[in-house]
């Protein structure tokens, strides 16, 4: 059993992590559905918050099917992430997360996400500025460090505990390495038996199967397993690893049949949120995903792609359904970028 403030949660909890236009309502409530335990919301800039932009307090809705959840919060200037923090306590998330670990390019040369890694004191006073601004348990996530010659994550990780996180989630990669190359869980294992350490640590990277999950949980005794790109355009796939860990065995593949369904699911939840057009375009990048490995699939993925109507993808999913219906398939070799 893990335990971030008043939350408990027992075995193996399987978090969902934070994804830029990803991690929002309809693709958490699908995610929830197939078991996974933890939702995080999409982050959200601490600086646009201050300014109270209406669009990025949006992301901060959350709803009874959530719970357990958390706002992540990123930015690099101390003041206003305290604000935000203290912004994003007004939702009452069950915990505040703060991102020291996003390698992308608009936001690391702000010096906010895994930019961070390269300034730990500065790193640590955020962090403790943050837990003594809100009453909200406070937890980050993180990366191994900045570059293969510079992982300093055992350090920061200490840093963390000491500024008063609740739990730590680690992703292993440098912000160096994008998602580029395999995720390194040898020094998440190194922050999890670090004796100074007694947060739950929560490891994450690469995790595209129930076997998977297992060998990396035997391999570092991590409290926790956060999925992430993995379970784009799959999110059965917490049913998969929790239904692994608890028996052993790997369910089947579901059939195209039985995808195109959950698919219809998750858009319709969609455009029950969003109007037609905002509602397919944030589905894009999810149709992308459902249906790997599918032979002379590319004419039909095109058009689900550049569907502009929810009639049009009904009519392509129908032709799907018509051609792939009983193929089972597989993500073995499914892409995780």
């Amino acid at each position: 059993m893990i335990k971030i403030g008043k939350i408990e949660l027992e075995g193996t909890p399987l978090f969902l992590a934070p994804m830029e236009d990803v991690t929002y309502k309809s693709f958490r409530l699908m995610c929830k559905k197939f078991g996974a335990d933890v939702m995080y919301t999409e982050f959200v800039s601490s600086e646009a918050l201050v300014r109270n932009i209406d669009k990025t307090k949006q992301k901060m809705h959350l709803y009874d099917f959530d719970r357990p959840v958390a706002i992540q919060i990123y930015g690099h200037n101390i003041d206003s992430m305290v604000r935000a923090a203290q912004v994003a306590e007004e939702f009452e998330p069950d915990f505040i997360d703060i991102n020291y670990g996003c390698p992308m390019k608009k936001i690391v040369r702000h010096g906010a996400g895994s930019a961070m890694l390269k300034d730990l004191p500065k790193m640590q006073q955020m962090t403790a500025e943050i837990v003594k601004a809100v009453k909200t348990p406070v937890t980050a996530k993180t990366r191994l460090g900045w570059s293969a010659g510079n992982t300093p994550i055992v350090e920061v990780a200490e840093r963390l505990q000491d500024a008063g996180v609740q739990a730590l989630a680690v992703h292993g990669r440098t912000r160096e390495q994008l998602y580029t190359g395999e995720a390194d869980w040898t020094l998440i294992g190194e922050v999890k038996n670090n004796p100074r350490i007694q947060i739950p640590i929560i490891g994450n990277g690469d995790i595209n199967s129930g076997k998977k999950a297992k060998q990396l949980l035997n391999q570092t005794g991590v409290d926790a397993l956060m999925i992430g790109r993995g379970a784009i355009g799959r999110p059965w796939l917490f049913r998969e690893v929790k239904h692994y860990l608890q028996t052993g065995e790997e369910l089947p593949q579901p059939t195209v049949n039985e995808v195109v369904e959950i698919l219809k699911e998750q858009l319709r939840l969609n455009l029950e949120w969003r109007n037609e057009r905002s509602g397919i375009l944030m589905m894009r990048r999810h149709f992308a995903k459902y249906f790997p490995g599918l032979p002379n699939f590319r004419e039909l993925k095109v058009k689900l792609l550049r569907a502009e109507t929810n009639e049009e993808i009904h009519h392509t999913l129908e032709k799907i359904t018509e051609e792939y219906g009983n193929y089972s398939l597989d993500f073995s070799n499914a892409s995780l970028k």
